[in-house]
């Protein structure tokens, strides 16, 4: 039954195995080439470590260059309006305006008729984001690794 087919079918790749040896050498010796290879390559490039840097004064901020800046955010959750409300009037006296869209095709189809004082801000869960500019993309630097 189910055993003698298994073992035929085992002694029968066996066979092959033994017929084609040059391609049984290559199925070993590829994958240990290429973990060579990245072992290798993440030796030459290993990650940087920063150190930490001290809080310092940055001074005052000049306000002048967000006269009537524009700030669109999505989705808007709870969260994404606390955090948008404090950005805008806890920060500035004026305060700076800011606008909810309900997805993010929204937000890049209203950057595209604004001016360039117009930045995007797209809330991936509660503690990341991503700014969008007008045709470019701005990540965080501080988590980039290297590459």
């Amino acid at each position: 039954g189910v055993w003698r087919q298994t073992r035929a079918l085992l002694f029968k790749n066996c066979l092959i195995k033994c017929r084609t040896k040059k391609s049984s050498v290559q199925e070993v010796l590829f994958p240990l080439f290429f973990l060579f290879w990245l072992i290798l390559m993440s030796m030459m490039h290993p990650h940087r470590k920063y150190d930490e840097v001290a809080n310092t004064n940055l001074g005052t901020l000049d306000t002048s260059m967000l006269v009537n800046f524009v700030i669109g955010y999505t989705p808007p959750t709870r969260m994404a309006r606390e955090i948008m409300k404090k950005v805008a009037f806890d920060h500035f006296e004026d305060g700076i305006i800011t606008e909810e869209y309900l997805s993010e095709e929204e937000l890049q189809k209203a950057s595209a008729f604004k001016p360039s004082n117009f930045v995007g801000v797209v809330f991936t869960d509660a503690m990341s984001y991503q700014l969008r500019f007008p045709d470019s993309v701005a990540m965080s630097s501080v988590y980039m690794e290297s590459r």
